[in-house]
């Protein structure tokens, strides 16, 4: 499978953004919409688009696969966000200004607290040793998941630290459209971001198992390969969007020869997600777990709840489910 770039930072938008003053459709709470103009992003451009490698979007939560304490482990997301007080000053400023630009802020005040272990994402600007926001006013980062954190009781779901493997769904290598739920070892996945789907996050916007039987994995970020991309044009992708089979997704992320990541999002174009069933939950999937009964039976995870189906094939990934 091919190795696409991690994702540690907020990835720009395939065409320049527009603020308006109406109340967002992806954020609760956030009193602003961004949408996309029909003017291509020059950074788009710049890393020759049409030349890159689409995948879809995911709709989950990121995380990362890197060392602690001398093994490889996942990371939860956690980006570090201004105080009260702070994110009062900002809004004034961007409410006055029309935008972020000047603003100064100080990173040792400004700030809530982070557990001890966390760590600034990779190309996190730092200014007198002290890594320093981005434009929303966030320092994304990472926490380790240590089973102890019932905070990250799904990230912990799937992963086995013991047997060093994680549950990962992927494209199969035999079969061109299906997928394979499958455990792969934590130390070829280092320095690979991936994303958390399923039961308990986001919504489950892909229909995974149940309260009962709540189902997760891990996607490797670009894994899942867009075969018949529209061209980058507004137009176009609008239509894309609402009438291909394979414009069921939350949005395209496109690789770019460079490293450059871009994406488009359904949000940006005033549509809705999600929206009806979705292309990913539709795909048929296989159940490869490789050992022993042995290997996996002291895992409290989901590889211990899924090695039974070794071998079974789902018409659906949304139809996955496993005996308590």
């Amino acid at each position: 499978m091919r190795r696409l770039g991690s994702v540690q930072q907020k990835i720009p938008c395939v065409f320049l953004t527009d603020v308006k003053e109406e109340a967002s459709r992806k954020r609760e709470h956030q009193l602003f919409q961004v949408v996309a103009t029909e003017n291509v992003n020059p950074v788009a451009l710049e890393a020759n688009i049409d030349c890159a490698f689409a995948t879809e979007k995911l709709d989950g939560t990121c995380c990362y696969v890197a060392l602690y304490q001398g093994q490889p482990y996942l990371w939860a997301r956690l980006d570090r966000k201004p105080n009260k007080q702070a994110e009062k000053r900002f809004k004034k400023h961007q409410h006055t200004h029309k935008n972020y630009k000047d603003f100064s802020w100080n990173v040792e005040e400004d700030f809530k607290t982070v557990p001890e272990t966390w760590i600034p994402a990779h190309r996190v600007k730092h200014h007198n040793g002290h890594p320093i926001p981005d434009q929303l006013g966030h320092i994304p980062g990472w926490v380790p998941v240590e089973k102890s954190n019932r905070q990250y009781c799904w990230h912990s779901s799937v992963v086995d630290y013991e047997v060093g493997a994680a549950l990962v769904l992927q494209p199969s290598c035999d079969e061109e459209d299906m997928l394979e739920i499958t455990a792969v070892p934590l130390a070829d996945l280092q320095e690979q971001t991936l994303e958390l789907i399923g039961t308990s996050v986001n919504g489950n916007p892909y229909g995974l198992g149940s309260k009962k039987q709540p189902v997760h994995c891990l996607v490797p970020h670009g894994s899942i390969q867009i075969r018949n991309p529209p061209p980058v044009n507004f137009q176009q992708l609008c239509s894309w969007f609402q009438e291909s089979s394979e414009g069921r997704v939350e949005g395209i992320v496109w690789h770019c020869n460079d490293g450059t990541l871009i994406k488009i999002h359904r949000h940006h174009l005033g549509l809705r997600w999600p929206d009806g069933e979705t292309c990913l939950a539709d795909r048929p999937v296989v159940i490869r777990l490789q050992g022993t009964n042995d290997t996996y039976s002291s895992s409290k995870g989901l590889l211990s709840s899924f090695f039974p189906l070794n071998g079974h094939r789902f018409s659906r990934l949304q139809d996955v489910e496993y005996e308590l």
